[in-house]
This record gives structure tokens, sequence and C-alpha cells, in this order.
């Protein structure tokens, strides 16, 4: 179950925010769409597939972490449909904001993964002023949409 929202701008941060660069690819499809990703946390890259389906609030993903070599050989089929952005992962309530911002884009977009579709999400107060609107389920703000 994961929530989605549309910032105006990118939040004051709480101290502790891990940072990730993150590189998404997908892999041309109809009916199924494989991304690849790469995950760079200081000196630390971590390569994965995935499938997801579904959209909006419900979703089925299947990831596996991948090796590098498989990344570089599949990562040229994703010319065209790929994203770059900065992921800064905040906990608050026991749960992980994610904050993704979108250079390349000018845009700022904020998850939540919550446990059922009836648990709240509760704003910190660190965010709640920029946030612009709920997108959850609005196709244009996939990071698939938003790819180049």
């Amino acid at each position: 179950m994961e929530r989605k929202f549309l910032l105006r701008a990118m939040p004051r941060l709480p101290a502790g925010a891990r940072v990730l660069r993150i590189d998404q690819g997908w892999i041309p499809g109809v009916r199924l769409r494989e991304r690849l990703r790469r995950t760079r946390e200081g000196e630390h890259t971590t390569y994965y597939r995935a499938v997801k389906l579904g959209s909006g609030l419900k979703r089925l993903e299947l990831e596996e972490q991948t090796t590098p070599e498989v990344f570089r050989a599949l990562w040229r089929l994703t010319r065209g449909k790929r994203i770059r952005k900065l992921r800064y992962v905040v906990a608050a309530g026991g749960r992980a904001w994610e904050i993704d911002r979108f250079p390349a884009l000018g845009l700022v977009l904020a998850e939540i993964e919550l446990g059922s579709e009836e648990e709240p999400v509760q704003i910190p107060e660190w965010l709640s002023p920029v946030i612009e609107r709920e997108v959850t389920g609005e196709v244009e703000y996939t990071n698939y949409s938003l790819a180049r």
C-alpha cells in the first residue's frame, strides 16, 4: 500500500535522513515491464531488477538484487525510458517517508508505504508545509511516466 504526494518544494528534512542516488530504466514491454535500478548510497552501489503489476494504492511488486554485469547488459535496452532521482529516506511515526527529488524535472514527490488501505497517513510536521496534494493513482506521477 503506497501513498504519494506532490510537493511544492523540497522540505527541510530532520537530521538522520539517508540519501540515495537512483537511476531507473524500463525494458520495453506491452503487458509486462521490467524495471532496472541502480542505487548508490555513499560508496556502496546495489543493482535490482523488478516487475510491478497494478497501479494506484495497491500493487504487486517482485524485486530481486542482481549483478553489475546483468545490470549493464540490460541497461542499454532502457534507452529512452530512464529517470534519475535523489531519494531521501526519513523515519517518522514508525514508517519511512521517501522524498524523491527529480532535478531534471524540477519535481519533488513524497511516498509512504502503509500496512493496509485503512491505515491513516500521519503527515510529519516537517513535511506538511510543502504538500501540494495527494497524487496516489495519478499515472502522470509514476516513475514510469516521468522517465525519458
